[in-house]
């Protein structure tokens, strides 16, 4: 079972005022963990690091527990309403996340612990939605089973949806350290997701985080606790013998998946890709990575305001898609595909 624990923890004053933040005060405060204060875990200094490369991997070694403030929450179309997140950042080290651009310098972990106040948040979004159902989406700038065995805000979240009748939540991981989660009330309102891939990516490519074995294993284990399933197959990657790894992956999930978790299961396929502004901080993070980062073998794909991304050649893309959603039906007749992209 992969657990993270932080080689530094910081805290916001405030925090020590909450159950939560006050335990893991404690808890740190009697270990070899060294505990700084912090004004805000939007501005913490003094990780140490001599290089970029240096500091970069100690911040995801950091932990910093504070307030979640600000409580207008992001849009997150087209998987869910809104995003609802206890947690930022993840101390995996996937070479090709999408978090290593978008939280720029802040690449430490920082959990919230005022977790009632952004549930009472959620509630009010809920009763203005009303009578129209609102979904929540908790894992859109962090992986939150990372860090469950410490908050326990997953728990508290989804018992929370369990409760509601317009509510519903969904998060996904690639950790698999969700044995405290088997209990809890989830009464179906919240869709338990798992990223997964071959073997060849989450060795080459997904350090940190729990390998495909350990990954099977707990889908299965949420599988028999009666939780509605997903998966997101992420980044689907084209290398030799890629066929044999994606067909390995899906025999393997079928074996492991009871019956009647088969009968509402979710895919969302997602071909990889990388912008410029990526390529560049993969190759200064992880500057041995085997990810294939070639232009000459993509299309580069057009976004919003003019910026885009590199992406699979429409010939290999279309093949890709193809044989997924082959074995997606061999295995899985009843799933539905959300997307391809």
């Amino acid at each position: 079972m992969v657990r993270f624990e932080p080689d530094l923890v910081f805290f916001e004053p405030d925090a020590l005022n909450y159950p939560v933040g006050e335990e893991l005060y404690r808890r740190y405060k009697d270990s070899d963990v060294e505990v700084k204060m912090t004004t805000s875990h939007n501005r913490v200094t003094g990780i140490p690091g001599d290089t970029p490369l240096q500091a970069y991997a100690n911040a995801k070694r950091t932990l910093v527990v504070g307030l979640k403030k600000t409580m207008k929450l992001d849009t997150s179309k087209p998987s869910a309403d809104y995003a609802l997140p206890a947690s930022t950042g993840c101390p995996g080290h996937c070479h090709y996340c999408y978090l290593q651009t978008t939280m720029g310098k802040k690449p430490y972990v920082r959990v919230y612990v005022n977790i009632d106040e952004i549930l009472d948040t959620a509630q009010k979004y809920i009763d203005e939605r009303a009578p129209e159902p609102t979904v929540f989406e908790a894992a859109c700038t962090s992986d939150p089973i990372a860090v469950e065995h410490l908050t326990g805000s997953m728990k508290r979240m989804i018992e929370f949806f369990g409760q509601s009748t317009l509510g519903k939540l969904r998060f996904v991981t690639k950790y698999d350290d969700v044995d405290g989660l088997l209990d809890a009330k989830h009464n179906g309102r919240t869709r338990f997701r798992f990223s997964l891939n071959s073997r060849y990516v989450i060795k080459h490519f997904e350090p940190g985080v729990a390998n495909f074995d350990q990954r099977l294993t707990a889908a299965g284990k949420i599988a028999r606790a009666g939780y509605p399933l997903g998966f997101i197959l992420a980044p689907l990657v084209m290398y030799e013998g890629w066929e044999d790894g994606y067909a390995e992956l899906m025999e393997r999930l079928s074996k492991e998946l009871v019956p009647e978790a088969k009968r509402d299961l979710t895919f969302e396929l997602i071909q990889h890709r990388f912008t410029a502004v990526a390529k560049k901080t993969i190759q200064t993070h992880y500057p041995n990575t085997k990810l294939d980062l070639d232009e000459s073998k993509r299309k580069y794909k057009y976004g919003k305001y003019g910026r885009g991304k590199w992406v699979y050649m429409p010939d290999d893309a279309s093949k890709l898609e193809m044989f997924m959603r082959e074995q997606i039906e061999m295995y899985f007749p009843d799933a539905r595909i959300e997307y391809f992209t």
